[in-house]
């Protein structure tokens, strides 16, 4: 059993943001990423801290808005048109959940689809499903580069997705597809799940259940990532039985320390892209 390591795989990717970021800023570009905040969630502030220290790591400027939780929507609206507008900022992001007397469908679509650097929107995800060059979802996009990290075969194997979200089961699903995987995504109206994921050789879960795949649900040698985030008795777990797979599995992502730090990596990696894009 080998563990997919994300941190050592993210930290080798911000190096190589940090010297192409350099590079611009040598030319006197500065690349900016704007990350916005409604009300005082505690997990949304950790995330949003989380990305602002990695804009810093690697010479990305960020512009942090923490906004009130009473705030109206056309406030919230003004500042995205501000943000759209301003040529210093290159991606923009809407720090999810908000607040529910706010439109979370109005307010994403504000955004600059050429700023989208979570790769949400209908334009840059049609572009991802007809295989152009887009700005992909972030956690998809860094789950496959988890995978070619460590040379693991995509071309020709049986992936299994479980969980159908617009923002990581669908997307995970057509990445893998286009790495030439022959994919199925299970979700909760699924009949004998374990007859699928027992023919598996690469199973990604994102349902945000504890313990969902379990040991007898996995045949010897699959390759597992958990891109699920729980808390059980306390403490940060995936959805994955970590202890019970992993005596079967041949590479296994642990949560911590597997998808996610590589999710806020692919961020930076979007933000890039932007601004190379508007190049």
């Amino acid at each position: 059993m080998n563990i997919i390591d994300g941190k050592k795989v993210s930290a080798d990717f911000r190096l190589k943001i940090k010297e192409k970021v350099g590079k611009y800023y040598q030319e006197g570009k500065q690349i900016g990423l704007a990350v916005i905040i409604i009300g005082t969630d505690p997990a949304s502030e950790v995330y949003v801290r989380n990305k602002v220290n990695a804009c810093a790591e690697t010479g990305i400027r960020s512009y942090h808005y923490a906004l009130p939780e009473d705030v109206t929507q056309d406030e919230v609206l003004t500042l995205i048109d501000q943000l759209n507008a301003a040529d210093n900022v290159h991606g923009i992001l809407v720090q999810l959940p908000i607040p529910k007397h706010l439109d979370k469908e109005i307010i994403l679509t504000r955004i600059d689809v050429k700023k989208d650097v979570d790769g949400f929107s209908a334009y840059q995800s049609g572009k991802m499903f007809l295989g152009e060059k887009a700005l992909l979802s972030c956690t998809p996009k860094g789950i496959i580069e988890l995978l070619k990290a460590y040379n693991i075969p995509i071309s020709g194997k049986n992936a299994v997705v479980i969980g159908r979200s617009n923002i990581v089961g669908k997307p995970t699903a057509m990445l893998l597809l286009q790495e030439n995987a022959t994919v199925t995504i299970c979700h909760s109206k699924t009949e004998n799940i374990c007859e699928i994921t027992n023919k598996a050789d690469i199973i990604v879960t994102a349902v945000g259940k504890p313990d969902f795949l379990t040991k007898d649900m996995v045949k010897e040698g699959v390759v597992v990532i958990d891109a699920g985030i729980n808390r059980k008795d306390g403490k940060l777990c995936g959805d994955v039985d970590y202890e019970g797979v992993k005596e079967k599995a041949s590479f296994i992502t642990p949560v911590p320390g597997g998808v996610g730090p590589m999710t806020v990596t692919m961020l930076l990696q979007n933000t890039l892209e932007a601004f190379e894009n508007a190049r």
